[in-house]
């Protein structure tokens, strides 16, 4: 390893943008920059570690890389980097990203311009009190605008874009620049070396040899090879095992982690249950005062059933299920049956490109043949007698009689659209039961519209039409913001006169027939 670099040298960040504004691009530039991997090792994509993340040009689990980089004024500094999805399924991942950093680069696509995801996360960025580089890739595109972008920026997130960056991803112009602007502008990590250990585990995931494993910042104090740990949630002690720094060919073994560095903790766990997002690890004989706030593990939003096609299949689909959950604890699952379909399992999930992702992967890692049934989202009904209950299936629902009322979920959805598309917008907003809270004109082009929706109204096929009725130039993004008393029924199928209740869905009340009649035609 050599002397170590002090704390002062080293600048942890992010990179955040809306999906496709080519993040994993610039992640990748940046690692070939600082000749991290040669030439002969460079994969696009070389921080996007799943094929489907490859195929699909998005990226799902947040990555992480420590870089070497000698800067002009001839010092040497570490740059840790940490690259996050953009989908809004997979904010949980940004926040956790952005919670371990103290810069973020905020990158902007030079012809699309500023889109809803950018503002989302521009926001949980600001939360945590990050300093913002503004960033303007594909510089190299005939339609690039990269100065009325910039002026989007401020416009729409009243960030000053003075000092910015104008960078291509795919030639690497602008690249050798912008570690130069990271160097100078990201504030180096503060916290005490000689404190009880203290740090944040932001990432864990499952590997086949060395078992769960917690990728960390450590905010006080240091990680040591062979200190007991303790996990402040769950109050469980482990060994450390080992230390690796995040590396995008092969990890770095260490034999501690100092404040103000990420590393990977080895502690031989079976599952990574015991590590959970969010949790912070600190010394088992000198534990610190207080743990890291403001973390939460992730909730699931939308349910579906996922049957094996074959019904022998059931236990291969329960063992598919628990080996993805090694790596993934955002999903649950229970077993459920139903009278058509056999056996299979309720699975929870983050959003619907979640629930894609993760039944794409089961079909192809585990080589299953499934069927999913109809999404839905998790609701909350008052009994007559006062108890409150919640509900992840339709089948779940009380008797008519027993139930006083039903809560659906609700999220705030922020739209922005071309303003020759927001007629058809609008219309398909109130179909779906949206209540306007803002409608800005952010240039005289482009509108960004904020709305109160039901997420039992965006869950199925929202998104496809938003992109329908606007030619695929409205961008979207949501989030939670509680339950909301509705006029809710539950809208049985029959099928050969018996109800088949894995078929079953919580519509409005006014909808219940056009929305019977949809089902059974289509």
């Amino acid at each position: 390893m050599g002397d170590r670099i002090p704390k002062s040298h080293i600048r942890n960040f992010s990179i955040i943008a809306h999906i496709d504004h080519g993040k994993s691009t610039l992640a990748d530039r940046i690692i070939q920059e600082c000749g991290a991997v040669s030439d002969r090792q460079m994969s696009s994509q070389v921080m996007d570690t799943m094929d489907i993340e490859k195929e699909r040009g998005i990226t799902i689990k947040a990555q992480s890389v420590r870089l070497n980089y000698k800067a002009e004024d001839g010092e040497e500094y570490i740059l840790n980097l940490i690259d996050t999805p953009g989908h809004v399924d997979f904010s949980y991942e940004v926040s956790r990203s952005l919670a371990s950093s103290e810069g973020a680069l905020l990158i902007i696509d030079a012809s699309q311009g500023v889109e809803a995801q950018t503002i989302a996360n521009v926001y949980i960025a600001l939360d945590n009190d990050l300093e913002l580089i503004p960033v303007v890739n594909k510089i190299d595109l005939p339609s690039a605008e990269p100065y009325r972008v910039l002026n989007e920026v401020e416009e729409a997130i009243g960030l000053d874009c003075t000092d910015h960056s104008l960078v291509s991803a795919k030639t690497g112009e602008g690249v050798k620049e912008l570690l130069e602007t990271i160097v100078r502008r990201v504030p180096a990590p503060s916290g005490d070396e000689n404190a009880p250990t203290k740090a944040l585990i932001y990432d864990s995931w499952f590997d086949n040899y060395l078992g769960a494993l917690a990728l960390v910042r450590v905010y006080e104090g240091k990680i040591t090879k062979g200190q007991k740990i303790q996990i402040m949630n769950t109050k469980e002690e482990h060994q450390v095992l080992g230390l690796m720094y995040p590396h995008p060919i092969s990890p770095i073994k260490s034999d501690e982690v100092s404040t103000g560095e990420i590393g990977i903790v080895i502690t031989g766990l079976k599952s990574v249950d015991g590590l959970q997002v969010g949790d912070t690890i600190t010394d088992a004989k000198n534990p610190t005062a207080e743990p890291i706030s403001g973390f939460e593990s992730a909730k699931p939003f939308v349910f579906a059933g996922i049957y094996p096609i074959e019904t022998d299949k059931f236990e291969d689909l329960r063992d598919a299920l628990n080996k993805l959950k090694l790596n993934d604890s955002a999903i649950s699952f229970e077993p459920e049956s139903s009278l058509a379909l056999g056996s299979g399992f309720r699975v929870g999930f983050l959003g619907m490109l979640h629930m894609e992702v993760v039944k794409e992967r089961l079909e192809r890692e585990f080589n299953l043949e499934l069927i999913a049934t109809a999404p839905t989202v998790v609701y909350e009904v008052e009994k007559t007698d006062g108890k409150r209950v919640t509900i992840q299936n339709p089948s779940e629902l009380p008797p008519t009689q027993n139930i006083a009322k039903i809560f659906e979920p609700y999220v705030k959805a922020t739209i922005l659209t071309p303003n020759e598309y927001l007629g058809n917008l609008l219309k398909l907003l109130n179909d779906r039961r949206g209540l306007q809270v803002k409608m800005d004109y952010i240039n005289e082009n482009r509108v960004l519209l904020e709305y109160d929706i039901p997420m039992n109204e965006i869950v199925t096929d929202f998104y496809d039409r938003l992109k329908s009725v606007t030619k695929g130039y409205a961008s979207f993004d949501y989030e939670p913001i509680g339950f909301r008393e509705g006029k809710l029924v539950k809208l049985d199928i029959r099928v050969a006169g018996e109800v088949v209740d894995a078929l079953s869905i919580i519509v409005p009340e006014e909808k219940a027939r056009s929305k019977g009649l949809a089902f059974v035609n289509s």
